[in-house]
């Protein structure tokens, strides 16, 4: 491999980049895009859900009832005045579940008797049910302790959980989502960099004249792979970047541990790149089968929004050629947990081992040949 040659190639792609923006648009725009619009448009939390309140004989223990609903940021209680209006609403969609308080609520409570709280939860989406089923039974429970404590006598529940929350004790699932987007950016960014500037060497004809250059196979993709290994790190540290100081996501691990496992992962997402563009020699269908090849597999079969482990075994099988799946562990570790290094480590291999199967697949299919 001639130096020469070498920084004579890496020069000719830092100026084609300077002269064509979608390289660098695919960098460092699209992550920020793509960071904005999960970051703020999905979110696993349920905040100030609408919820209808049918209360048959209001007293002072309903009031204090409804009041501890709406002193909840993830409540938003609408009072109705019958169980037909508010089931109706829920019906409509226009509020997700329902309270009833029966007439014989306060009664039953200043006697010492049980007081059932009758609840109906739209179940369409599942994981919203069972978040606000989840957060009623906490209120519930919250309440009926404010309640004892107030007439000094202990709350006689037989069993109490005392919960301790690890590595995202906000429950904030952007913390979560955040680390895993990143590793979507990634993946799209580096395949898309490198399957399009091929392709595009390919159909403007400027890849001919290489091919009658003295230039090697070796040289030639090395020489694509360094500069798009520059502008993708540049695009992971602006990701991260924002996820710490924008989004307010904890990086509790090492950044420099962080830096080299995302050079590892970059790495991949080029190889897979660089054998896209060896297939498909034109940027619309190269684009396509990056996408479909590297960014919907990242995106679902990840572990980024939906968990693995709940996934059949057949399709828990496939996540493990799945390249994002192993960046994904590492970045959450990193963030949440901190410098894991079982977790750490394992991936790594992992990635290593999917860096040299795609170049070496990539550089045996390259060929100095026009056909």
């Amino acid at each position: 491999m001639n130096r020469q040659r070498l920084r004579g190639l890496v020069r000719k792609e830092f100026l084609q980049i300077l002269r064509d923006p979608s390289a660098i648009a695919i960098a460092f725009v699209l992550p920020v895009f793509l960071l904005l619009l999960f970051g703020y448009g999905v979110s696993l939390d349920a905040h100030h859900v609408p919820l209808a309140v049918v209360v048959d004989q209001p007293t002072a223990q309903t009031s204090n009832f409804i009041g501890g609903l709406q002193q909840s940021e993830f409540f938003d209680p609408r009072p109705y005045p019958t169980l037909g209006a508010a089931r109706a609403a829920l019906m409509q969609r226009q509020v997700t579940g329902v309270v009833w308080l029966r007439d014989d609520f306060s009664r039953d409570m200043l006697a010492g008797k049980t007081a059932p709280v009758a609840v109906w939860v739209d179940g369409v989406d599942a994981n919203n049910a069972n978040i606000l089923l989840g957060y009623l039974q906490g209120m519930w429970q919250n309440w009926l302790q404010l309640q004892a404590d107030q007439a000094g006598q202990p709350l006689a529940i037989p069993v109490v959980a005392e919960s301790r929350i690890w590595f995202n004790p906000a429950l904030r699932s952007r913390d979560f989502l955040v680390p895993g987007l990143i590793a979507v950016i990634m993946t799209l960014i580096g395949a898309l960099l490198t399957a399009l500037v091929v392709a595009r060497e390919w159909e403007r004809g400027t890849m001919e004249a290489l091919m009658a250059s003295p230039v090697t196979m070796g040289e030639i993709l090395l020489g694509k792979l360094v500069p798009y290994f520059v502008l993708g790190m540049g695009g992971m540290l602006l990701s991260v970047a924002m996820a710490v100081w924008l989004f307010a996501v904890p990086l509790v691990g090492s950044f420099w541990l962080l830096l080299a496992c995302s050079a590892l992962f970059l790495l991949v997402a080029l190889g897979m790149g660089l054998l896209i563009s060896t297939l498909a020699k034109n940027q619309f269908v190269a684009a396509q089968v990056a996408v479909i090849v590297t960014f919907l597999p990242a995106f679902i079969l990840s572990g980024f929004i939906f968990d693995i482990h709940s996934m059949p075994a057949v399709v828990q099988f496939l996540t493990h050629i799945v390249a994002a799946r192993y960046y994904v562990a590492i970045l959450q570790t990193l963030f949440l947990a901190g410098n894991v290094w079982p977790v750490v480590l394992t991936n790594s291999a992992a990635l290593a081992l999917m860096a040299l199967i795609f170049f070496g697949i990539a550089r045996r299919k390259s060929r100095k040949r026009l056909d």
